[in-house]
């Protein structure tokens, strides 16, 4: 016969408090005497107020000069019992307040196992284990490192976990609040009445605690924090699980999934991204493709694991980036708003769910990078704002803990606890859910004080400057942390400004990032293909000012999902000309961007030519591809991927100087660049671009080259297998000995209107 929970938690009380046996407990009128004895009313006042700092210290089983004295409070019970090895005893009801009951056990000299018993006026009885015969579940070094902000594994113990404690099952509750007066945990499982789970504080550490017993996973749950003078509900920030927005509870989560890919973290821990292929497909998870006869519902994520994972597979990318996964209550936020750091959206299934797709894509061979927000956070009432009455996780100073462009709290980077609560978000991303690497926004706003700032907005640092100084100790001890703790996965920086050092090493005086987006190349690109081939000699500094600063930095090139929304136009709306030219120049675009220094990101549907703008409430439009010349622009972009991957020349130095070398920079007349990539640390064969961003055909165009041989045609985006016109080279030229551009041999190419020529060196 299987031991029942009760026995359990009378074994555990008997264990935890020194496993005394109970005897000569006299008769029940003697038990009572002076149930307020010990009591100061102060305390009482401040109990029933649900203002008490440590309701352990009243609620319980207590020693006191006459034995054992035990007190309950369960509102609305009409009456109470002490259930012992020996029996069942009544407890007497304590006129201080509704609920409140009290018994008296004299000559016992150590505490006993016991449970409880609560009678409701339905005639309903209730049995349990007293909550508050538990010592705190949050040991002192976990408060002391959590204060220093150094507990890396804070996350398993802030928050709600599962728990056993001996032989009893329960879950552990605890919360930062260092300044409320008092804090109860609240849910179904009490009836959202704060009255019933009072948490403890544990301190200076500024924790809340309790360990419930008889809960398990599912369970809905907030906490009720109390101030001086009123009370709020709030989410938890270490919250696992959350319910589906716009509901904000959160769910006590049991983790069941276990990964199977240990060979690809093996594999990504020996890797360099800097020295391999990377080419990113983003991804807003919810409106990539949808099911127009479910309600036109988004995918879920073991949905989206088979159908994104096989398309991206299919289509070369090595990696997806996806747009926050973290929840948050506003769709139109695109996630970017999070109240949830620990937890995927509800929206496409639960925490484990999103494990299986993780583990699947990696099956599938594709990376998994995850867009995080540590720059800001929203005002919602039910999140991390004023949490505990005060400005706990923003700055208190409204010129640097509020975002006047957003909206939104900025958080406070000088805190301990605030900077172990965003490296703990991450390493939760990356280590429990097998990330290969986040995307950090809006690095910017958190490096500059007066970043969206008028004059007088903002006050200098110390040293006059305008430097966010305790951002930037934040940003370095998370890229330490990270990478330290998982090798090989990769920290990227969304900075639009020339801040130095973005991507090297703390030690070598960097902000330690792996990659920084060329937020510059964007601009400058899209600018030059957005004109008029006829102007775009006037703006040929646009295409090639980026090269002087290639490789000050590890970069990523990207066309991102903020270029195809509010006006800016999908990527092929954006390319001048008829149909016929905006097709060649949106191919020209992307086989110059994957031949140039710098590892590539496409937004989703821009890989076959969405016409309209991205909207984050619909799929993307992909009956386009039953059009030809969009079907052959998404074949374009595929077979850029798969040479792209093959040719080691196109990414083994994308940082050095010694990967690339011009050519052709100056030609702005007739719109021709011409630049060779590559491998100087392997006998890879050099590759050859030729770029003509005008509309006409130029024949015998001469491009200087290191030495003699065939130079075979690789790529041609005005091939006819692309959409294009079929103007090429017949495979391949031979080059001549005539000097030109500065190198001893030179070929004469047949340049497509509007494409972009890829060569092999021999």
């Amino acid at each position: 016969m299987g031991v029942s929970l009760e026995d359990k938690l009378l074994r555990f009380s008997r264990e935890q408090r020194g496993g005394m046996n109970v005897a000569g407990a006299g008769s029940f009128g003697q038990r009572m005497n002076n149930a307020t004895e010990g009591v100061p009313q102060d305390e009482l006042r401040r109990l029933l107020q649900l203002r008490h700092a440590d309701p352990h210290a009243i609620l319980g089983a207590h020693l006191d000069q006459g034995g054992v004295t035990i007190r309950a409070w369960r509102p609305g019970a009409t009456a109470m019992a002490v259930i012992t090895d020996e029996g069942r005893e009544p407890m007497a009801p304590w006129s201080a307040a509704d609920g409140l009951f009290t018994a008296s056990f004299p000559g016992r000299h150590e505490v006993f196992a016991y449970k409880l018993a609560a009678t409701y006026p339905n005639g309903r009885t209730e049995t349990f284990f007293d909550p508050y015969s538990f010592l705190p579940t949050i040991g002192d070094l976990d408060q002391l490192l959590w204060n220093q902000g150094r507990h890396e594994r804070i996350a398993e113990k802030l928050g709600a976990h599962l728990l056993q404690l001996g032989d009893v099952e329960g879950v552990g509750f605890a919360v930062w609040a260092p300044n409320a007066a008092g804090v109860s945990v609240v849910g179904d499982f009490n009836h959202w009445d704060g009255r019933i789970h009072m948490m403890r504080s544990l301190g200076a550490s500024g924790i809340w605690e309790i360990f419930v017993p008889g809960l398990g996973a599912g369970e809905k749950y907030k906490f009720e924090i109390r101030t001086a003078d009123h009370m709020m509900l709030k989410a938890d920030p270490f919250a696992a699980a959350t319910e589906l927005p716009p509901a904000t509870a959160s769910i006590v989560y049991r983790r069941s999934y276990q990964f199977a890919d240990a060979d690809w973290l093996e594999a990504r821990r020996r890797r360099d991204l800097t020295r391999s292929p990377m080419t990113i497909y983003e991804v807003h998870l919810g409106s990539w493709r949808r099911v127009p006869e479910e309600q036109d519902r988004s995918l879920t994520y073991r949905e989206l694991a088979a159908t994104l994972g096989r398309y991206v597979a299919d289509m070369g990318f090595t990696h997806v980036e996806l747009l926050p996964v973290m929840e948050h209550p506003f769709s139109g936020s695109w996630g970017y708003q999070v109240t949830g750091y620990f937890a995927p959206t509800a929206r496409f299934g639960t925490p484990d769910d999103f494990r299986f797709f993780v583990d699947e894509l990696h099956r599938q061979g594709v990376g998994v990078i995850l867009d995080w927000v540590p720059a800001h956070f929203p005002t919602d009432a039910f999140s991390l704002g004023r949490f505990d009455g005060t400005a706990l996780y923003e700055h208190l100073d409204p010129t640097q803990g509020f975002h006047p462009e957003w909206n939104t709290y900025i958080f406070n980077y000088g805190r301990n606890e605030v900077r172990n609560f965003l490296v703990a978000s991450a390493l939760t991303w990356l280590r429990d859910f097998h990330a290969d690497g986040l995307r950090v926004d809006a690095v910017a706003s958190m490096l500059y004080l007066d970043y969206a700032r008028r004059p007088g907005q903002w006050r200098p640092n110390r040293y006059g400057g305008n430097e966010n100084l305790e951002a930037l100790e934040f940003i370095k001890q998370m890229n330490e942390t990270v990478y330290r703790d998982q090798p090989g996965i990769t920290m990227i920086a969304e900075e639009s400004t020339a801040w130095p050092g973005i991507s090297r090493p703390v030690y070598a005086g960097g902000l330690g990032f792996g990659f920084k987006w060329d937020m510059g190349w964007m601009h400058d690109t899209l600018n030059y293909f957005s004109r008029d081939p006829i102007h775009r000699r006037y703006h040929h500094r646009d295409i090639t000012f980026g090269f002087l600063y290639a490789w000050s930095e590890n970069f990523i090139l990207p066309l991102s999902h903020d270029e195809v929304v509010y006006g800016k136009a999908s990527m092929l709306s954006k390319m001048p000309g008829d149909e016929w030219q905006k097709f060649a120049n949106l191919r020209a675009l992307y086989g110059y961007m994957w031949a140039r220094p710098g590892k590539k990101m496409l937004f989703m549907g821009s890989e076959f030519g969405q016409w309209r703008e991205w909207d984050h409430d619909h799929s993307l439009d992909w009956h386009l591809l039953n059009d030809e010349s969009h079907r052959k622009l998404q074949a374009m972009v595929r077979e850029l991927n798969r040479l792209y991957r093959a040719e080691p020349a196109l990414w083994e130095a994308d940082s050095e100087p010694a990967g690339f070398h011009f050519i052709d920079a100056d030609n702005a007349d007739d719109n021709v660049i011409a630049f060779m990539r590559m491998t100087p640390h392997s006998p890879a064969r050099r590759i050859l671009c030729v770029c003509n961003f005008a509309p006409v055909v130029r024949e015998g165009y001469r491009v200087g080259v290191p030495t003699l041989g065939w130079y075979p045609e690789i790529l041609n985006t005005d091939s006819e297998l692309f959409g294009g016109s079929n103007v090429g080279n017949g495979g391949g030229v031979a080059a001549e000995p005539i000097p030109h551009h500065g190198l001893a041999a030179s070929i004469s190419l047949r340049l497509p209107p509007l494409g972009v020529l890829w060569l092999g060196v021999p």
